[in-house]
This record gives C-alpha cells, structure tokens and sequence, in this order.
C-alpha cells in the first residue's frame, strides 16, 4: 500500500467538489496549489478563487504561485514532500512540477477523453447536441489533456439539461472516480490506456465573444443547444435592434417552437407574455434574458417594462 501525501491544484468551484471529497474520504493532503488574488466586479475588490476559499475554511496549506517555474515556489513545492498531485481545472503545468511527485500527476478532465480536450468541456458538449459526456482520470504529459487514462465515468446529458445543471452532476461524478483512481494507486494497481488520435476527436475551444454569440440562421436545434450550452454562464448574447436603436442582449433559457412560418428570419415576436425569435423551422422563445445595466430577469418580468414594433430584429 502506497500511503498517500496529496498536492491539490484546482481553481474554480467545480475543483472545490472534488477537493471536498478527497478530504471527507480521509486522505491525506499537505498542501493546495490555486490561482493568485484578482481584482474583481465594478469595485475591483480582489477575489479569492472558491478554491483558496475553501482551503482557508479547512486551515489547508496554501500556495499561490504567479509563476510555476519560479525557484522559490519550486522550493515550496518539494518541501511538503507529496508523492501525488492531483490537478482539477487549473492550468497547463511545466514538467518540473508534474514530475515532481513519485507517484505522478493526475488530472480530472470534464470529458470522454479524448473528445473535448481544452477549457470548456461541459459547455462545447451540450452545444455541440451530445446526448452522453463524462469524465477522465489520466496522468500528465507535457501536452493538454492527451496523458495516460486511468480511469473514466460516463454519464447521459437531457435533452434541456444547460451547462450549469451538467457541471454539478460531472462534479459529483468527477468525485466519485477521483476516489476510485485514488484507491488503484494507493494499492499500486493501476493500468493506464493511452489516448488514441483521430482527425473526429473534437475539441473544446476556450469560450469568447465570437464563439457566444447567437446566429440565428442556423438551425434551431443548434441555436437551442447554444443558448443552453453557455447557460448560466458566460451566456449566448446577440444584438437586439428596434427604432434605430440596438442592444446587446444576454440569452439565458429558451424553448424551442418547431411550426412553419413565413416570417423573415431574426425578427421579434413580443406580447404581453412572451418574446419570440423567427428562426428556420420555427421560433426561439426567450424565457429569461439580460439587457445592458440591467439584471436577469424572465421573459414576462421584461416585457412589462418594454415595448417592440413589428420591425424590431435579432442580430
């Protein structure tokens, strides 16, 4: 039996689920790696990571390099004498520090590598219309995501399940085979299989203002999946324009409407009750939303403050 002493590095809310239960399962960890304090938000207060958050919460050792390679940080690092790291959603880590500990570096991945290697798993699964996803345990290599697979777990996806909704359930399942992986090393039985390329493998591209934006001349199935992919965040947005004047709009839920129709496509449907968008083979209807300067709010809390004419358009 190898008695285990864990670096943790992770970042977001989704590497704090996992940590939680490495700890509740009684394993040893002697320290945490997370991303330096940032200013944040109007006020630009710094902001913790909800992983150094936690870490605070349970007196874990905690480092904050802004430099992976920096001598200091690499005499830190050695000197909690871990014999495993394990890596959940934080960033690519130089080979000094992944070939650090004895027994390795593991990383949890959001995907059935090697499909979705890259930032934003969870999102490009769902808008891509994927009906299953899971999660991966391989050891790091000098390349992003392509290691050694030990173990992976996978899992359906709704047909209107958003990306919020599917990143607690991954957490959940990335805790149970972070736990499994723990146990085949701390026995010493691991097998690994090696990732396989293929020009099908698909990736998941980081997530920016192009690549969020709506195009309404798609098909409606692949506009319903974008919205729901980027829910609830960073969110599908497009330009709302009317009377000469336009908007940029956060999309964050939507139904879909599959009727035919003679309607130009991109243009506005709105009553008292509900807000619609023409698309090819039907409408989008938007059931909440953003405008500039103002907060989330449903469809109907929107529409009894603003008014559109019948020119009014989606861009």
């Amino acid at each position: 039996m190898n008695k285990l002493r864990i670096v943790f590095m992770g970042t977001p809310e989704f590497a704090v689920g996992i940590l939680d239960t490495i700890i509740k399962n009684n394993y040893e960890v002697v320290g945490v790696i997370t991303a330096p304090d940032k200013p944040a938000g109007r006020g630009q207060k710094i902001k913790y990571s909800a992983v150094k958050q936690y870490s605070m919460e349970h007196n874990l050792k905690l480092l904050q390099p802004t430099n992976l390679k920096n001598d200091d940080f690499l005499t830190e690092l050695k000197a909690l004498d871990a014999n495993l790291q394990i890596v959940v959603a934080f960033r690519m880590l130089p080979k000094v520090v992944w070939e650090m500990p004895e027994l390795g570096t593991f990383n949890l991945h959001a995907s059935l590598l090697p499909n979705y290697r890259g930032a934003a798993p969870i999102n490009w699964a769902i808008i891509n219309g994927e009906t299953k996803t899971g999660v991966t345990t391989f050891f790091i290599d000098d390349k992003i995501d392509t290691g050694a697979m030990i173990l992976n777990s996978e899992i359906a996806i709704s047909e209107t399940e958003n990306a919020g909704e599917l990143h607690d359930r991954l957490m959940d399942l990335g805790s149970k085979t972070v736990v499994e992986t723990l146990a085949l090393i701390e026995k010493g039985e691991v097998e690994t299989t090696l990732q396989t390329d293929s020009p099908e493998i698909k990736t998941a591209y980081k997530l920016d203002r192009d690549n969020c934006k709506i195009d309404w001349e798609i098909s409606i199935q692949e506009i319903y999946n974008l919205i729901r992919g980027l829910s609830p965040y960073p969110a599908a947005w497009c330009f709302f324009t009317d009377n000469n004047q336009e908007w940029n709009v956060k999309i964050y839920e939507a139904k879909m409407i599959e009727e035919e129709h003679i309607l130009t496509i991109g243009q506005i449907i709105a009553t008292k009750k509900e807000l619609k968008v023409a698309v090819a083979g039907g409408f989008i209807q938007i059931m909440s939303l953003q405008f500039p300067g103002k907060k989330k709010m449903t469809a109907q809390e929107f529409l009894n403050g603003m008014t559109f004419s019948e020119n009014a358009k989606a861009l």
